[in-house]
């Protein structure tokens, strides 16, 4: 089974839990996160990445590197949350991906710039 159809049906039940949809804060994590708003689930996001980095550094040093497995399994879902909210999905995260495949990082870069450049005149 390919990844993106467990990102997609994650994705859905991500989606039926926004408050609009009947999430209820209650009984759902994702509900309580949607309902209190992005403070809430960027905060998440930002714990979650500071622990991605904390396990990393800890494979490092001798620690279980399946430990980052699961923070970035958490830094994934969360961040999923946010696509949710901003009406995005994670097939807009493939699709960006796959357009930047075949780029080198250096130009990729380059070109962001460039466009940022261009977007702030």
């Amino acid at each position: 089974m390919p990844a993106t159809d467990t990102l997609a049906r994650l994705a859905e039940v991500i989606e039926s839990r926004k408050p609009a949809n009947g999430g209820d804060p209650e009984s759902s994590y994702v509900a309580r996160l949607l309902h209190k708003g992005p403070d809430a689930f960027l905060k998440k996001i930002g714990e979650e990445a500071t622990e991605v980095v904390m396990a990393a550094k800890d494979a490092d040093h001798g620690g279980d590197p399946k430990k980052l497995v699961g923070e970035v399994a958490d830094l994934w879902f969360h961040s999923m949350i946010a696509l949710a909210h901003y009406g995005l999905t994670p097939a807009d995260v493939v699709a960006e991906l796959q357009r930047r495949e075949g780029l080198g990082g250096l130009e990729e870069k380059a070109m962001r710039k460039v466009r940022g450049r261009e977007g702030g005149e």
